[in-house]
């Protein structure tokens, strides 16, 4: 008895030095703080495990060296542009875009996100086509190959992948490949093994240090990039693996949205693989102009905006708050996950009771049962205040799309959630281009017809089981 009173009253002290630790030393978001104190507060063994796996804060300092933003140039690029807009004196390639010359300052400020307009965009909606675009471009690489992916696989796509990359290491090529060690845990060391016997560097982001016990949950880079020869670059929401070609029963096909960009965007994506691979390597990519070898093509908008738990900013969904405020007409969304903090929600709310006409699109299945449930539970808010919400039927919605009144949109890794928002390493590209806004707009409608309609009615009369599942959810939601 008094060992099990001893043992109680250590788990009491540490669960108090750890709430102590939550509210005055990390100074988390409050609706953050509440629910980690609330699970120390009914579950407290478990729950103090579970903070040291999810909820212990990166180390305040950079993790990035960002001084090399200053060697690449970017820093005065990025203080050019902003006086030109200060003074009045930018040229915007088409006078319709400079009405959100509000949103472009934006991210050049919070992020040094430089703004390019002459960049040629393709729009991928389909796993196969996608990987067969960026399989051809790796074909036809003759200096370098970037890859960061958040999820590699070692199955039929990842294979077919390693084949092109030792191929054109072989030749010569300069290839280098970055993962998240956490979201590819399952990939095999003879996957790997293989790729640096050919001469392609690979490393992985924030490994544990005890080999294959990786407790680190938060803070993964969940950024997907491809570059290519500096000149083509990838950006979206496609992993590397046979799921994203709609080969696993589980989720059938897989509805996702990807880029391809040729232009001076490319650059910036550069800047962004760079950071993350110095972090990661201690063969640090020195700067050469061959990394640069962006051609002007086109005509479209583009900025790279990243955001991560070591900034200070939130940054991708700063801009989706301030494309939100700009709509005059409507705003679509397609999301896997729709958790919105409070700011977010708001300003969806104030839309919507503004005239304003908001489409949220979700999945019909979770791969995240939690998260999927708090999803359920903020549609809910948005149809009591009149947005309209589609449950996408055709397999499984991963896009991360926004777009306002077909002139703007963005598209990227950044899912409408807390995770994303501060816990993850993301990247987005911010679309200021009608006809490309457009396209992604003919693709939310094509995928409308493919959905199915959730009404206030329908929603009010979900059974109570999902009524509780929802309560549970959204109780947690700030910590998932």
């Amino acid at each position: 008895m008094d060992l099990l009173s001893l043992l109680l009253g250590v788990i009491l002290i540490l669960n108090i030095a750890l709430g102590i630790s939550i509210i005055f030393l990390e100074r988390k978001d409050a609706s953050a703080t509440w629910a980690w104190l609330m699970v120390l507060l009914f579950i407290p063994i478990a729950g103090f495990i579970l903070y040291l796996i999810f909820g212990k804060p990166i180390s305040n300092r950079r993790i990035f060296t960002w001084d090399t933003k200053s060697r690449l140039g970017v820093k005065t690029a990025v203080q050019a542009q902003l006086r030109a807009l200060e003074e009045g004196s930018f040229e915007f390639k088409h006078e319709s875009i400079a009405e959100y010359e509000d949103i472009v300052y934006l991210h050049l400020r919070n992020d040094d996100a430089i703004y390019t307009q002459d960049n040629t965009i393709d729009i991928y909606t389909d796993g196969t086509k996608k990987f067969d675009a960026l399989i051809q471009d790796l074909e036809r690489a003759s200096d370098h190959i970037h890859l960061l992916y958040y999820i590699i696989r070692s199955d039929n796509l990842g294979k077919r992948i390693a084949d092109v990359l030792i191929k054109k290491a072989n030749e010569g090529v300069e290839v280098r490949m970055l993962y998240d060690d956490m979201g590819s845990r399952r990939l095999g060391r003879k996957y790997i093994k293989r790729l640096r016997h050919a001469g392609v560097q690979v490393e992985s982001f924030f490994p544990p240090k005890i080999p294959m016990f990786n407790f680190k949950i938060n803070y993964r880079n969940h950024r997907k990039l491809a570059i290519i020869d500096g000149k083509i670059g990838y950006i979206g929401g496609f992993n590397i693996g046979d799921e994203y070609l709609g080969r696993k029963k589980k989720f059938g096909y897989w509805r996702d949205t990807h880029l391809r960009i040729y232009g001076d965007a490319v650059r910036n994506m550069q800047t962004r693989y760079i950071l993350d691979w110095n972090q990661a390597s201690r063969n640090d990519i020195l700067y050469e102009d061959r990394y640069y070898d962006a051609r002007k093509q086109g005509d479209a908008g583009v900025q790279i905006v990243s955001s991560g738990p070591d900034s200070d900013w939130e940054q991708i969904k700063n801009g989706y708050i301030k494309m939100i405020m700009s709509a005059k007409e409507y705003i679509y969304i397609q999301t896997p996950y729709f958790i919105p903090d409070e700011s977010l929600r708001d300003v969806l709310r104030i839309a919507v009771l503004s005239g304003i006409d908001v489409k949220i699109m979700i999945p019909n299945k979770p791969d995240h049962p939690f998260v999927y449930w708090a999803t359920l539970s903020n549609i809910g808010d948005m149809l009591n205040a009149g947005a309209e919400a589609y449950i996408y039927q055709n397999g499984f919605l991963h896009a991360k799309t926004i777009i306002v009144d077909g002139k703007i949109a963005s598209v990227g890794t950044a899912n409408i959630d807390v995770r994303s928002f501060r816990l993850n390493f993301e990247v987005n590209a911010f679309l200021y281009d009608r006809g490309i806004t457009q396209e992604l707009e003919q693709a939310f409608f094509s995928d409308m017809e493919a959905s199915t309609q959730m009404s206030k009615k329908l929603y009010e009369n979900r059974l109570i089981g999902i009524r509780f599942k929802e309560s549970i959810s959204r109780l947690i939601s700030p910590v998932l």
